[in-house]
């Protein structure tokens, strides 16, 4: 018995009549009721999201900017919204309907735009009231989970096409002020410059003020020392002014009585003039009869002659300096001549003549005297008035000189203080020049380094600066929709699926052939080709409804034909090998590991997003493989990991063989479970 045989022989069983066939027909299109209409209802999910109606609440009144003109983001949102038609917008009035269509479901969403949202749009122009944006939106989960996600990327999008559009206007504004910046520093450049030509003009005047406080110090110390010889000088003054006062009052006081005194003198000089006359007379008389007078009567006469002039003096009308004079004069003239007293009497009568005449001349003078001392004694009354007032004046002078050298001194350390601060602004002033000077350096490289962008450098920059970061997608293979990306997954999956349920209606290992003497490997062989011959219909089948019908239009069909029939050959030997194995039980076990594949074979999240025990049965069980290389060969990838795939698969088919192989092997030998298993499913 050839293995080819067996097969034909199973096959023709399974066709020999109307329903068997209708079964096997079945069986064939199972993977497409399950790979093909799948793919087909969630072919192009995103492209439908039109037919979901939203709620679309405007409550946005806009805002007046800095530049002064109108913001009303809102509404714009609302009409791009609108425009591009993502989904099935239905503008409600208020939020509250919103959120009672979105809780009853005639709503799947609510995207509310409030009343602040162009106002905090606008705010980032203040520093003081910068306040976010914000979007409301409203889902709930019991009416579509996924729902939750697709919104989310939606609303990123509005997001992230608002914030760049505001980012732009905002990095315009922000641009435009580094241009009034830089102009404006170029006007503070001038500025510095001219403060520090000022600052150079200040250093020079300090310099100069410098020197003159320094002539200004030693002319102060100057006049301080001045003040205080002038001081010294006006107490002396004062001093000598009251001495001088004090003298004067007893020159006036003295000088009271001269009038009086004069008039006696002149009086009294009279008298003697008369009474000289009358000497005169008499010792002219006696002269002749006195012809031989002797000494004695000479000097008799001299005495009467000096009492007379001491009564004089005794009575103030003679002086004793003039009484001793006249007696001088009278002894001088009077010395009695030895040739005779007579001739002696008339020298002396002469004399006493020029004694009364001299006596008249002093009586004449003391009368002008008298008529004089009372101008004088005005004049001395007025000089000790002067005096008196020389000495109170003196004293005020003495006083303001003691206060002006005061002033003087103050004024001397005034002007000391003056230069000292004259030297500082001298200093500083050098240092400000300097200072000044490095400002306007300074800001004039600033200028520089601040940018002046024209309006096209502006609009660009605003744009990078709005949008800093933008995504080159380089993809080196793409899949064209949803559908195509989850089709390597499903046609996987729908495979197993199909075989699965061929075990249902096939036999692993036929009865008959088990009763031949065939060895194991052709009767295991025999069992597995009508598996792989229906699983190759399948795979057929469902390559071709999926291109054609679906229009998957993988970049290499062929190949992905022939990575279908390899994994079909791979998966009907896995699956008969373990229902031939294991019987009813192996069903079971099919189940299990087209479970465990659903998970670890990364047809939706990557793989290596699952558990670690996990990652163990990615790498052992063959749909991982499959998956992996139909992704390759449906989207245009890399062919390098085809070849290793293809060697897997045939790996897979001799270990299902073998299996296989066991099984005939073990069921040649029938035991009472044989006979009567204890589950038949």
């Amino acid at each position: 018995m050839t293995v080819l045989r067996l097969a034909r022989s199973e096959l023709k069983r399974m066709t020999g009549g109307l329903l068997p066939k209708l079964t096997i027909l079945a069986l064939t299109l199972v993977p497409l009721l399950y790979g093909a209409v799948y793919l087909y209802a969630n072919w192009d999910p995103y492209g439908k999201l039109n037919q979901i109606d939203a709620a679309l609440v405007v409550e946005d009144t806009g805002a007046a900017t800095s530049d002064g003109s109108r913001l009303d983001a809102g509404h714009k949102v609302a009409d791009s919204l609108l425009e591009a038609h993502n989904f099935n917008w239905q503008q409600v009035s208020s939020s509250a309907d919103a959120d009672e269509g979105v809780s009853s479901g005639k709503y799947a969403f609510a995207l509310k735009i409030p009343r602040d949202f162009s106002a905090n749009l606008a705010s980032p122009g203040s520093f003081d009231a910068a306040n976010q944006a914000m979007l409301n939106v409203t889902t709930n989960d019991a009416n579509n989970y996924l729902l939750s996600t697709i919104v989310d990327k939606l609303t990123t999008a509005v997001h992230g096409t608002v914030a760049k559009e505001v980012g732009e206007e905002t990095a315009n504004k922000l641009l435009t002020g580094f241009g009034t910046i830089h102009s404006q520093m170029l006007k503070a450049s001038d500025g510095a410059h001219s403060l520090a030509d000022g600052v150079s003009s200040l250093h020079s005047g300090a310099a100069s003020l410098h020197e003159g406080t320094g002539s200004l110090r030693s002319g102060a110390a100057e006049l301080a020392a001045g003040q205080h010889k002038l001081l010294d000088g006006a107490n002396a003054l004062n001093s000598g002014a009251g001495q001088l006062s004090s003298g004067l009052g007893q020159l006036k006081d003295k000088t009271a009585t001269l009038p009086q005194d004069s008039r006696q003198l002149a009086d009294g000089a009279a008298q003697v003039a008369a009474g000289n006359a009358a000497l005169n007379a008499k010792v002219q008389g006696l002269a002749g009869q006195m012809a031989a007078a002797d000494q004695a009567a000479a000097q008799a006469q001299r005495a009467k002659v000096a009492e007379s002039t001491a009564r004089m003096v005794a009575s103030g009308l003679m002086l004793q300096p003039q009484a001793d004079a006249l007696m001088a004069d009278y002894d001088a003239h009077n010395t009695p001549a030895p040739s005779g007293a007579a001739a002696a009497l008339k020298g002396a009568a002469g004399q006493i003549q020029q004694l009364a005449d001299g006596s008249a001349a002093v009586s004449a003078g003391a009368a002008k005297l008298a008529g004089a001392t009372p101008a004088l004694t005005g004049a001395v009354g007025k000089a000790s008035a002067g005096a008196d007032q020389l000495a109170s004046g003196s004293a005020a002078l003495a006083s303001g000189e003691q206060n002006a050298a005061a002033g003087a001194d103050k004024l001397s350390e005034g002007a000391a203080q003056l230069d000292d601060g004259a030297a500082q602004l001298d200093s500083g002033s050098a240092q400000a020049a300097d200072g000044a000077g490095t400002l306007a350096g300074e800001i004039a490289k600033g200028a520089g380094q601040v940018p002046n962008p024209d309006d096209s450098q502006k609009n660009s920059l605003a744009k990078v600066i709005a949008d800093p970061v933008a995504v080159s997608n380089v993809s080196q293979a793409k899949a064209g929709s949803y559908g195509a990306g989850l089709a390597p997954f499903f046609l996987t999956l729908a495979l197993w699926i199909g075989i699965f349920m061929l075990v249902q209606a096939m036999r692993p290992i036929t009865q008959r052939a088990l009763a031949s003497n065939a060895p194991s490997w052709k009767i295991a062989a025999g069992g597995w080709l009508p598996f792989l011959t229906v699983a190759a219909v399948q795979a057929s089948l469902l390559t071709l409804v999926v291109d054609v019908g679906l229009g998957l239009n993988p970049v290499h069909p062929v190949l992905m034909w022939v990575l279908m029939l390899a994994a079909a050959m791979a998966f009907s030997a896995i699956i008969q090998g373990i229902v031939a194995l294991l019987g009813t039980p192996g069903k079971l076990v099919v189940l299990i590991l087209l479970v465990l594949q659903l998970v670890s074979s990364g047809g939706t999240f990557p793989w290596q997003t699952t558990p670690e025990p996990l990652h163990v049965v990615h790498q052992v069980l063959p749909m991982g493989y499959v998956v992996g290389g139909m992704r390759h060969l449906i989207y245009g990838a890399d062919l390098a990991g085809i070849v290793p795939v293809m060697l897997g698969l045939v790996g897979y088919t001799v270990l299902g063989l073998a299996m296989s192989a066991v099984a005939v092997h073990k069921h040649k030998f029938w035991t009472l479970k044989t006979l009567k298993p204890e589950i038949a499913v």
